[in-house]
């Protein structure tokens, strides 16, 4: 049975227009200061689930009959709040996720880009009229609401992430459930607060926390579900995959990476050595996109190590709402330790640390560590092979370009890659042939515009892209109506 009890003050749980309470809470800590209690949330029962999914169902064919101004007004309203208090829910993400303040403003400004753009997009899903080979037959095209939309989303960007999966869930009609990541409840909250005040009905958008396991596996599995959007990691992807095959559930999957960035020969050593850094240890390195892997030419290798080494070394790592930090504490005390163990990991294959790898000790007990550069790294050693989700990167040398791209392309994961060099033949080269979703040149790995797909290949990504115009693959189902047009009276 549903729990009765109507929250006044909401701690994650939003079903059918009403925030209730959980069977059970969890507490949600600041990473950069562990005695400090952010709050307790809700953990949804299996009920719960259920009766948001019911809502759901029930709501979305009142969505779509709403009608395109409609759609767009509630996904404006939401992104210009969203944008009108990007300093105050920012806060709200940097002390539960880590990241400094300037990111976690940043986060959510963007997350109300996507309402806007989205909002715009709900007035031109357009269709199209064909002529059939048949006389007297006029065929229509045109796309529909694909229906409930399962969404599961990661902590790193708490707020960024699901609103460009909820924008364009709801830009094209269809109801939402969404499942956040426990790590980061009081963003799920902040977000589902702009949303809950909006003219929609209830049950349209609807909010279930609790963990991935429970929560989301059920989630899911569910045959209430038509359409499941999933960014995380790849044994969960997998896992999810196998889960809708079993209802014939439509799936996109945004999931691991290993991206490189090739430093040229002609390269400008100091961009090149910027970019590096930032996309390295943005984020705490947290981040799909972060430059793990930095291939470099060998007649550049030692200069460009040198610089980076120093740049690694000059960062500010502190308290998330610091002034001047540069790099917060990484999420939780799990992800330190697997940091760390990546760390030793490196070691142990033969490669040489430079610098950082190392739990740091600040004026709050924190999940602190200091970003590391490894060299004298070979492609095929764990920490070039794998996903750490950390401030760690690893600098592989390379004889010439070719080399270069080919230990690019020597990844399972395909998301982004980049390339710093000042030849305009190696840098068409390196679009044409780099086997990634996302090429940049000159640019670091991570960064993305809301207007365009994103995406990657192999294990990065499944189904069809998100972002942009091409969301709609996604969030609609294509019907072809034929009307027979008779002859005039």
């Amino acid at each position: 049975m549903r729990s009765e009890v109507v929250m006044t003050n909401p701690t994650g749980i939003y079903i059918d227009g009403r925030w209730l309470a959980g069977g059970s809470e969890i507490d949600n800590i600041n990473p950069s200061d562990i005695s400090d209690l952010i709050g307790r949330y809700g953990q949804a029962t299996g009920d719960q689930l259920d009766e948001a999914l019911a809502a759901a169902r029930k709501a979305q064919p009142l969505w779509w009959a709403a009608g395109v101004q409609k759609r767009h007004d509630v996904l404006m309203a939401i992104g210009n709040e969203l944008m009108a208090r990007a300093e105050e829910i920012g806060r709200i993400v940097s002390r539960e996720e880590g990241k400094p303040l300037a990111e976690g403003k940043g986060e959510v400004y963007r997350a109300g880009q996507f309402f806007t753009y989205f909002a715009a997009e709900a007035l031109r899903l357009h269709g199209d009229l064909a002529e059939s080979v048949r006389p007297g037959i006029e065929i229509d095209v045109r796309r529909e609401p694909v229906g409930v939309v399962a969404i599961v989303s990661p902590w790193n960007f708490p707020v960024a992430t699901p609103a460009w999966k909820i924008a364009p869930a709801l830009a094209f009609g269809n109801a939402v459930v969404w499942k956040p990541a426990n790590l980061t409840p009081a963003s799920a909250v902040a977000l589902t607060e702009i949303i809950a005040k909006q003219d929609i009905p209830a049950g349209v958008f609807n909010l279930v926390t609790g963990p991935g396991r429970a929560v989301g596996q059920r989630l899911v599995e569910s045959a209430g579900v038509d359409a499941i959007s999933f960014t995380g990691s790849v044994p969960v992807g997998r896992g999810i995959a196998a889960a809708a095959v079993a209802n014939m559930t439509k799936v996109q999957m945004e999931m691991g990476s290993k991206n490189p960035m090739l430093v040229m020969d002609d390269a400008d050593l100091e961009l090149a050595v910027a970019h590096a850094t930032n996309a390295a240890f943005g984020g705490t390195g947290q981040k799909c996109t972060a430059a793990s892997r930095l291939i470099v030419h060998e007649k550049i290798h030692d200069a460009f190590v040198e610089k980076l080494v120093a740049a690694a070394k000059a960062l500010k790592v502190g308290h998330a709402l610091e002034d001047g930090t540069q790099i917060g504490p990484v999420v939780s005390d799990t992800q330190l330790s697997q940091n760390l163990d990546y760390v030793q990991a490196g070691k142990a294959e033969g490669a040489e640390l430079l610098c950082g790898g190392e739990r740091l000790n600040r004026s709050t007990e924190g999940y602190f560590m200091s970003p590391a550069v490894f060299v004298g790294t070979r492609n095929d050693m764990r920490i070039n092979r794998e996903e750490m989700f950390a401030p760690i990167t690893c600098v592989i040398k390379a004889g010439s370009y070719a080399e270069a791209l080919s230990i690019a392309n020597d990844s399972e994961f395909g998301l982004t890659a980049g390339i710093m060099t000042r030849s305009l033949s190696r840098a068409s080269h390196f679009r044409a042939n780099m086997r990634a979703g996302c090429v940049m040149v000159n640019l670091p790995t991570a960064g993305t515009d809301y207007h365009v797909p994103f995406g990657g290949r192999g294990a990065s990504s499944f189904g069809p892209r998100e972002q942009g115009r091409y969301a709609a693959e996604f969030y609609t189902t294509v019907k072809t109506a034929y009307v027979a047009a008779g002859a005039p009276e």
